[in-house]
């Protein structure tokens, strides 16, 4: 895209109808880096090359590997994401000195982001330095990088808390020196827009500028719309905001803002669901439900006056559809379900009842969610055939489950039949409970690409007799059911709730595959 920053004051400000062609926002996603200094996350080398051609399918510009000076592993695994041959140009982070700059050099890298320290806090207290000294280290720095054929960008840390005058002479000398482009920092997620805008504004006349902001405030995607205002061409991020602290700005919700609101194309949109929930499984960090775009319930309509209205026209309470970002629409049922809704997700499964049934069917429902339940497909399902009085056709059943433990390793096999044809498994557990899981879990493939979300034990009844109700959700896509099953042997109950879970995601969909591989 071309360069607008000239444009930018009228596009985020009164002049609204610029053409996006005017305007040019790249991202640099540094989900491999910063994002994995989020407190618990430690991503394999296989899961940052996975992670890394996911970004790149997205059309992502610039992708930050790691940081080389970490260690051993962190080179070879920014080794590894540098030989992917991707369309984006893949950096490492690099602190102010010139080993670190050595060691990306040894990873072959396109380019470095080298920081080095803006703020008074961090010059003379956690550096020990001079002011000057810091601009002279910093030309030396970045004329060695570039020296060497880097590509580079100055990142001046904290530089939301910095003196401005002596921030714009460091980013200054930097892009002097040759820098591709300098970054407004928001370190520590202290800043304010109107701090924001005042700082890159200064930036930005000065050369090409970035900005990386954190959500301590909650203000991370509003400094960001600051920056481009100000002048920034490119934004640093995470998918899904996970990083240091409160996270990142999360791209997915700047790039749906700038394509929504303003026009401007960023990244591959349709790709952004499957990218947030790769990372979500990596990181072991869940999407809130109610994230924006990627959350469960950003397309999810559960009150009866919205889901009527949405059945009427998909952009009553819609402010972009679904498909746009690479999901589905879902209508939820609860307790503020109406009969709309409840017809409309039985006539997704081609579900024809009368108005007597749907009324009982709806009461249910109603009575249901009043509990405090969350009511899936499965639940919908299961309350229509006893209103009517059939029995479904199933996909998935369990013929034979056997689980051993004691003082041996847990060991559990399973027979499923699976669209009319047996299936045997085994598998070992840390117990019996899990042994089972595993081999259902293999029996039935992951091919499906169904997810076990959640396990609980809901409830046990008292006595010699007691008997364990087991509830599972599991997903596929962004279908999600709920199945309890009660028995009076946990690991049957467990395996049970799981194999009707997985039968009801793919009951009503005959293309999808349970291959057995």
């Amino acid at each position: 895209m071309t360069d607008g920053s000239g444009d930018r004051a009228r596009l985020f400000g009164s002049g609204l109808g610029t053409s996006p062609d005017d305007v040019g926002v790249q991202f640099l996603d540094t989900t491999l880096r910063d994002g994995e200094q989020a407190p618990g996350v430690s991503l394999t080398p296989e899961e940052k090359a996975r992670i890394a051609r996911a970004l790149d399918r997205a059309e992502i510009d610039v992708i930050e590997a790691g940081s080389a000076c970490t260690g051993p592993g962190e080179r070879e695994t920014i080794s590894r994401v540098a030989e992917l041959d991707l369309d984006a140009t893949v950096t490492s982070f690099a602190r102010g000195v010139q080993n670190d700059i050595d060691l990306a050099l040894e990873c072959d890298v396109d380019g470095i982001d080298l920081v080095v320290p803006a703020s008074d806090q961090h010059i003379e207290d956690k550096i020990g330095t001079s002011h000057e000294d810091n601009v002279r280290s910093t030309v030396e720095l970045v004329e060695y990088a570039t020296d060497h054929g880097l590509w580079v960008e100055v990142i001046g840390e904290d530089g939301s808390r910095a003196d401005l005058d002596y921030l714009e002479e460091l980013m200054g000398a930097a892009l002097d020196a040759g820098a591709d482009r300098v970054c407004y920092a928001d370190t520590v997620g202290h800043a304010t827009p109107d701090r924001t805008f005042e700082a890159v504004s200064r930036l930005a006349a000065l050369g090409p500028t970035s900005t990386h902001t954190h959500d301590d405030l909650g203000l991370a995607v509003t400094n960001v719309m600051a920056s481009l205002s100000a002048g920034a061409e490119m934004v640093h991020g995470t998918i899904n905001g996970i990083g240091e602290r409160a996270g990142n700005v999360a791209l997915e919700e700047v790039a749906i803002a700038l394509d929504h609101g303003y026009g401007i194309e960023t990244l591959a949109l349709e790709q952004v669901y499957d990218l947030a929930q790769l990372i979500a499984s990596a990181t072991g960090i869940p999407l809130a439900p109610n994230k924006a775009v990627v959350g469960e319930n950003a397309f999810t309509h559960e009150s009866g006056i919205h889901t009527d209205g949405t059945l009427k026209d998909e952009s009553m309470y819609e402010p972009y559809p679904p498909e746009k970002v690479g999901r589905e629409r879902r209508l939820a049922l609860g307790k503020h379900a109406g009969r709309a809704g409840v017809k409309a997700a039985l006539d997704e499964h081609d579900i024809e009842v009368s108005e007597d049934d749907l009324a009982e069917i709806v009461a249910r429902v109603k009575e249901l969610g009043e509990r405090g339940k969350r009511v899936t497909d499965a639940d919908l399902l299961t309350i229509a055939e006893e209103v009517q009085g059939r029995e479904r056709e199933r996909r998935v059943e369990l013929l034979e489950l056997t689980a051993v433990s004691g003082s041996s390793v847990p060991t559990a096999s399973i027979r499923l039949e699976v669209d009319g044809e047996e299936r045997e498994e085994a598998a070992t557990g840390t117990g019996p409970v899990d042994a089972a899981m595993q081999a259902a879990e293999a029996a039935l493939s992951h091919t499906a690409d169904a997810q076990l979300e959640s396990y609980h034990v809901d409830a046990i009844t008292g006595g010699h007799d007691a008997i364990v109700t087991v509830e599972v959700e599991m997903s596929r896509g962004d279908d999600y059911v709920t199945v309890s099953a009660s028995e009076a042997d946990i690991t049957r109950a467990s395996v049970e709730a799981m194999v009707d879970a997985m039968d009801r995601l793919v009951a009503s969909d005959p293309e999808a595959a349970i291959a057995d591989d």
